[in-house]
């Protein structure tokens, strides 16, 4: 699978990646096969079904509605977050939907967007089947996508492949798992950044990929600062009030605390996370990295690296980004970034992995000591469950990301005091996580169906 940074790094809305991101993105290439198939002219009705994880956690995720506004052409990339709820209140009062946003068709969000409750679609937990229907009631169109995760979505035929067809055809490096990007580095004298970015170059300028690299976290740097600006509780009904507000309040106005606490900067770590997570789950702009789940873990010790190393600069920064990327190809390749198919070790436990190998590579690392960092973040993730009370991402979602991005700098910590020489290879603990993920119930995989979903009461 040839994949570009920007694959595991995509500008969205929250909550979710798997159940928000990619229910849109489905619903955009729908209405492009319609088009595609000449058959949108003939459209008068829609049936969109969601199946598995989308149907279990998918009214806390958002998915019926993310699903409603794809209908009507909104890409994840460039919708307005505050416009979202004006068009649900708009479709749900008039009952009408503006399909593609080039003509109204009867729409009732009750009847043609079912959750289907204990069904499956076979090749993944993420599954939605659209229906196209003219005005006689003939199905003109049926296709079935799964939202894999980190915001990817395969057809029915891409799935039985296991992956999309990619826009890169080919690339100078091309590698499949952690030992062959290891020695495909060293061969080269090159870093695994720079493995990376070449791949990137090969198809895009060396400017323009330094644009989009600055574009990713300045997106990322702002949503920590949308989220400590807001204030009140999040939506779902949970009455979770937001926190990182009152964090950076206390933080910034009693600056001298660091002076008898050198702990401090933990402090401001889990700031960071908290404030993402918090914009995430309130439907804000966030980066899947490499999901929305675990949306807050790398931008959270990208701003650790930014605010806190001495001489940290945009160079570090396109290093961080670029290794972080290279490591969650691997997962992708390799495992899963999915929690309806691996559970949470998938994302805090990837993002976690990613994170760690990027600081280590940002603070000078070899490709050694990032290889171990990286396999450190998983190392210690795996069999973290995925249990969302109430199908919402917020508890234990939130906090989970700032222990995923705490646990990212030790690790990183862990790997720079080292020579490189492990035990544990990174290619192990990716297939020890994806045998785990095989192996664990199917109601700690983003269900609700298990652990604190059913031991904490949701009200």
């Amino acid at each position: 699978m040839l994949l570009s940074i920007f694959d595991l790094f995509k500008i969205g809305i929250g909550p979710s990646s798997s159940h928000t991101v990619g229910p849109m993105v489905a619903s955009n290439r729908f209405l492009a096969e319609l088009k595609d198939t000449a058959k949108f002219e003939s459209t008068t009705a829609v049936k969109v079904s969601l199946y598995g994880s989308l149907a279990m956690t998918g009214e806390g995720h958002a998915t019926d509605i993310a699903t409603m506004v794809g209908l009507m052409g909104e890409a994840p990339d460039s919708i307005d977050p505050d416009k979202v709820p004006v068009y649900i209140q708009q479709i749900r009062e008039t009952k009408q939907l503006n399909l593609a946003g080039e003509k109204l068709i009867d729409f009732d969000a009750d009847t043609q967007v079912p959750f289907c409750f204990g069904e499956s679609l076979p090749k993944h937990p993420n599954g939605m089947r659209f229906q196209a229907y003219d005005a006689a009631g003939i199905i003109v169109l049926d296709s079935i996508y799964y939202s894999v995760g980190g915001g990817f979505v395969l057809s029915d035929e891409e799935a039985s492949a296991d992956e999309a067809p990619s826009a890169h055809t080919s690339v100078p490096y091309h590698f499949d798992n952690g030992k062959e990007l290891l020695v495909m580095a060293n061969e080269h004298k090159m870093s695994i950044a720079d493995v990376v970015l070449a791949n990137e170059h090969s198809h895009t300028s060396k400017d323009d990929v330094r644009r989009k690299l600055m574009h990713i976290f300045k997106v990322m740097d702002n949503c920590i600062r949308r989220g400590c600006e807001q204030t009140g509780e999040l939506p779902g009904g949970l009455k979770i009030k937001r926190r990182a507000h009152e964090m950076r309040r206390e933080l910034v106005e009693h600056p001298e605390r660091a002076l008898q606490d050198h702990l401090t900067v933990m402090d401001w770590v889990n700031l960071f996370a908290i404030a993402v997570n918090e914009e995430n789950a309130a439907g804000g702009r966030v980066v899947t990295a490499p999901t929305n789940g675990a949306a807050g873990v790398i931008p959270a010790v990208l701003a650790y690296y930014d605010r806190f190393v001495p001489g940290s600069n945009e160079e570090g920064i396109c290093t961080f980004l670029a290794t972080a990327a290279a490591i969650g190809m691997l997962y992708k390749r390799n495992a899963s970034i999915s929690a309806a198919e691996v559970g949470c070790q998938g994302e805090i436990g990837v993002a976690c992995s990613m994170a760690a190998g990027a600081l280590c590579a940002a603070l000078g690392g070899t490709n050694e000591q990032i290889e171990n960092a990286a396999e450190i973040g998983m190392e210690h993730n795996l069999g973290l469950t995925c249990d969302p009370i109430n199908g919402l991402v917020q508890v234990p979602c939130i906090e989970r990301n700032t222990m995923g991005a705490v646990k990212a700098i030790n690790a990183s910590r862990l790997a720079l005091r080292g020579s490189g020489e492990h035990h544990v290879s990174l290619d192990s603990v990716i297939e020890t996580m994806r045998q785990t993920g095989v192996d664990m119930q199917d109601k700690y995989k983003e269900t609700s169906t298990g652990g604190l979903a059913v031991n904490v009461v949701a009200c």
